[in-house]
């Protein structure tokens, strides 16, 4: 029986109002250098799944970790050592921007609420969440909010799925998971004992593939349609208005 519904952060609840707000390529192309797409996505990939609870003591050594790893993007970019810290602050100013929800997402959550269903947020994210949460209008809706960044571990490492259904105080089996990223999002929940939804946004994925769906997963091209997955689950939800 469904009972929580954990939602990731970025890319699936809310997005940056600019392009440019975490534009790291933007970034380095204003310091006069090159960032190559797989460069970044290389970047990224190499921190999924991570243990790092050495570097989530605190919020400053947790910084520390997040500038020594942006020190991979400005070697590979060929970034001269005296403009590195010019360069990696750029980087972290622009993880600061402005972020809103997509439309669909305060009348989703209402309704969950509505229906008796918990909500939980887990996501690879930093330590202020919750600042984000606000300022999109979320916060009030989520009842637990769960960070690689204070979990000590990043999506897909099973530690920050079981910190986060702890939160809820619900038990794996139901809970459905709903995000963007395939690895973190979709197969990671799978393993930990979540049902998944993927979120494929046409508009944002053009000239890409979605991966193939496995048995039991489910897929939705916004949130609006992760109600009608929940009525496949046998938890139909009605769908509250804002």
């Amino acid at each position: 029986m469904v009972s929580a519904v954990v939602f990731d952060f970025y890319g699936t609840l809310a997005h940056w109002a600019g392009d440019e707000a975490t534009d790291y390529a933007g970034v380095f192309a204003a310091h006069g250098y090159e960032l190559a797409p797989e460069d970044l996505d290389a970047y990224f990939a190499r921190y999924d799944g991570v243990d790092h609870a050495e570097h989530s003591v605190s919020e400053a050594a947790y910084e520390a970790w997040v500038r020594r790893r942006l020190r991979d993007l400005t070697d590979v970019c060929g970034v001269e050592d005296a403009r590195v810290d010019e360069v990696i602050d750029a980087l972290r100013r622009s993880d600061q921007g402005e972020m809103v929800a997509y439309p669909e997402a305060p009348a989703v959550l209402s309704s969950l609420r509505d229906a008796g269903l918990a909500v939980g947020v887990c996501s690879n994210w930093g330590w202020e969440l919750d600042t984000f949460l606000e300022d999109a209008g979320l916060l009030g809706l989520v009842d637990a909010g769960i960070t690689s960044a204070r979990a000590g571990a990043r999506k897909p490492h099973p530690d920050i799925y079981a910190r986060t259904v702890a939160a809820l105080e619900v038990a794996p089996s139901d809970v459905v998971f709903v995000g963007d990223s395939w690895e973190p999002d979709v197969r990671g929940p799978r393993r930990a004992g979540m049902a998944a939804v993927h979120v494929w946004r046409p508009a944002e994925r053009i000239g890409r593939r979605a991966p193939a769906l496995e048995p039991g997963d489910h897929r939705v091209a916004d949130l609006g349609e992760v109600l009608g997955v929940l009525e496949v689950l046998g938890r139909p939800v009605v769908r509250a208005t804002t």
